[in-house]
């Protein structure tokens, strides 16, 4: 019965921004699919179309999320609404760090996964409990969404490093690292995320212990001791990078470990507190 009634109250807003959630997801995977045919060298780069279409595919994800989230009076964030938000930072960090950098090759994995979160998004049954709005609350959400989402960018970042070093050595220069960047390049813009999210890592810690009650509370002890372990975590890299020159294998060993720590600290307790211990 209190399922029911949680639907009939979802319902109406689920199929008010419908038409916003099938059009971010065919505007995301339309561009995933055209830099997939130029990695595959079956197709031109395009770069204009390809921010064209993230840029539609974020303003319509945008407008949908924006129900799905119960905003402006409350915040529904359970572990689903969280993933959409995530892939909606990650995709406007790709979009925004593409006017410098290379960073549109990785559309072609991270856009359809942006389209597939808000779809089940809009379709799953919500089952958390709306957060009253409170500013300092929606900030360290959103700033520590921020860093989680850089974090996952830098680890595919590193995935794909992992993957370019593996070639050179085998001297394999076609495929994937003839459409990348030079390796330095790729190096560079690896540290530079790592380096952002550490900041945006840092302010959303703090605003952790200045907004919320007790960080240490029973439900977010855990969270809380797997952000400070990932933080040292990217620290110890960061310096290694500045002081030992850090590169390669050993950057990317650390930047999966730290990101590992942040996954489970922001979705891994959401997944255990909202599916398993519900």
């Amino acid at each position: 019965m209190v399922r029911y009634l949680f639907m009939e109250l979802h319902f109406p807003s689920m199929t008010a921004f419908l038409p916003f959630t099938l059009l971010a997801a065919a505007f995301y995977i339309a561009a995933g699919t055209w830099v997939l045919l130029h990695l595959a060298r079956k197709a031109p780069a395009r770069l204009a179309l390809v921010r064209l279409l993230g840029l539609g595919a974020l303003l319509a994800h945008g407008l949908a999320l924006y129900s799905h989230l119960g905003l402006p009076a409350n915040l529904s964030l359970g572990l689903v609404e969280a993933a959409s938000l995530a892939n909606w930072l990650i995709c406007a960090f790709i979009l925004i760090a593409s006017l410098r950098h290379s960073t549109l090759n990785l559309a072609v994995l991270l856009f359809p996964l942006a389209a597939v979160t808000l779809l089940f998004n809009q379709f799953s049954l919500s089952n958390t409990f709306p957060i009253e709005g409170r500013n300092g609350l929606f900030f360290h959400i959103v700033v520590s969404l921020s860093a989680y989402s850089l974090f996952a960018l830098a680890s595919v970042q590193a995935l794909l490093l992992a993957i370019q070093n593996h070639q050179l050595k085998q001297r394999h220069m076609s495929g994937l690292i003839a459409v990348l960047p030079p390796l330095q390049t790729m190096e560079r813009l690896l540290f530079e995320l790592l380096f952002a999210g550490q900041l945006l890592l840092s302010l959303g810690i703090l605003s952790g212990f200045i907004f919320l009650d007790n960080m240490f509370a029973a439900g977010m002890a855990h969270k809380t001791l797997l952000s400070l372990a990932a933080w040292v975590v990217f620290g110890l890299l960061l310096i290694g990078r500045w002081r030992l020159g850090w590169r390669g294998l050993t950057a990317v060993r650390w930047t999966l470990g730290g990101s590992l720590l942040l996954l489970l600290a922001y979705f891994g307790s959401k997944f255990v507190l909202q599916f398993i211990l519900a």
